[in-house]
């Protein structure tokens, strides 16, 4: 006897079946129409990126790789993998892509499976410094399975201090340097690091997840032909999906980069995730984005100039990426009170450690802002500057009332409703 399937569940929208959920997302769509998105980490994908991550793909199982899957059925989802792969490498000119990790963290945890054995050495950025997590955090796996020696900034210019870099490679042999973060602002020597590697017959991996859509757009050096491997998330300044690719060049890393992400780390790919990227890396293909990343960098540059007038410290003197990070201990602030009263303005930012911070990781001192979502709404550099000038007004307001900033909070917020109204985003 056959099963009655649920009434409604091939058709009924979630509305209907799940008001809860339906209601959340009503929420949230309101505040990302009504709020202006300056997280460094986060993005707006378009309207195809939306619909193929709520396609039909999310049904479908697969392991393995196109055409040595270990599912049938795989010759639709071999194409649009095969689509991403081909459309990554186009974009970045290199020979090989790995388009399945699932997060940035995910990408560089399976380079690190594939080129180190636990207990050995890596050299990479201090965290506090702007470093990631996945390069060696005490908190991270990466940071409990490997050896981790950490190169920082310099303390008068906020700089990589590249002799350093080298020094410490040539002392300690690491099996890998790791250049990039997620809160170092201005554009890496990608030739010292080359020369860091080299020094100790290590491979160079670039993580270059917060300045992609810059290299995509031709607005920021390319890490290739220095690094070995590059590793990217493809949301942020790439406008996509939340996950992650792998990008190389020597076919000898091709076995050993595929078989980290799976079976290493990974079971089946999110296809409709995978989708996801294949189109968002076909926009960045289109002439028109090498004008969306120019932007980005000229819109940083004009919030990132516009915080120093109103008297900021920004680490490394500004910025050649779409983030900056901002220093509050000279106004007496800290990052996690200022990010919350920056939010109840609608600007929506987030606390972040800064080199030999003091402060506690659940307050931090610093604030780290960026411009990609925001660029991709439609700002330009008039709409940022006077961005740094809400931001200025709130965070001056703060330092003059930190028990109840509501006054400077209530008057920004009106005005940012009012500059989102010109620049809506699906329909709102």
């Amino acid at each position: 006897m056959s099963l009655t399937v649920h009434p409604g569940y091939f058709d009924a929208p979630v509305a209907q079946t799940d008001p809860l959920i339906a209601e959340a997302i009503a929420h949230e769509l309101q505040r990302q129409q009504e709020v202006i998105e300056l997280i460094a980490s986060e993005n707006i994908v378009s309207r195809a990126v939306l619909e193929v991550q709520g396609s039909i793909l999310t049904n479908k199982t697969v392991e393995g790789y196109p055409g040595k899957r270990y599912h049938a059925g795989a010759a639709h989802v071999d194409a649009v993998e095969r689509a991403a792969i081909e459309r990554a490498c186009q974009l970045f000119g290199c020979r090989f892509a790995n388009v399945q990790p699932h997060s940035g963290s995910q990408a560089n945890h399976a380079v690190l499976h594939a080129v180190a054995q636990p207990g050995e050495t890596i050299l990479a950025m201090d965290l506090n410094a702007g470093g990631h997590l996945s390069h060696g955090a005490a908190a991270n796996f990466s940071g409990r399975w490997f050896q981790v020696v950490n190169y920082g900034v310099q303390p008068d210019t906020g700089l990589i201090d590249y002799d350093q870099v080298i020094d410490l490679a040539r002392r300690h042999r690491p099996k890998l340097v790791i250049a990039g973060g997620s809160a170092y602002a201005r554009a890496l020597d990608f030739e010292a690091f080359r020369r860091a590697a080299d020094a100790a017959g290590a491979r160079l991996l670039v993580d270059m997840a917060h300045f992609a859509g810059l290299v995509a757009g031709g607005a920021h050096a390319d890490p290739f032909p220095h690094a070995d491997i590059v590793t990217t998330t493809t949301y942020k300044s790439l406008r996509g999906p939340r996950g992650a690719i792998v990008l190389w060049n020597d076919e000898a890393l091709t076995k050993p980069i595929n078989n980290a992400v799976f079976p290493g780390l990974q079971g089946t790919p999110f296809l409709h995730i995978v989708a996801g990227k294949a189109v968002a890396l076909g926009e960045a293909l289109r002439p028109e984005f090498k004008a969306h990343a120019a932007a980005v960098l000229a819109n940083a540059r004009a919030l990132a100039a516009r915080l120093q007038q109103h008297g900021y410290h920004l680490l490394g003197g500004g910025t050649d990426t779409p983030l900056m990070l901002v220093d509050l201990r000279p106004q007496g602030l800290t990052g996690a009170p200022a990010a919350h009263s920056l939010e109840r303005a609608g600007l929506i930012s987030n606390a972040n450690p800064i080199p030999s911070d003091t402060a506690d990781l659940k307050v931090m001192s610093g604030l780290r802002f960026g411009v990609s979502g925001s660029t991709t709404r439609g700002f330009g550099t008039a709409e940022f500057e006077q961005v740094g000038d809400w931001v200025a007004q709130v965070l001056a307001g703060l330092a003059a009332n930190p028990q109840d900033n509501t006054a400077a909070e209530a008057a920004v917020a009106e005005q940012v409703r009012a500059m989102t109204r010109r620049f809506p985003i699906y329909g709102g």
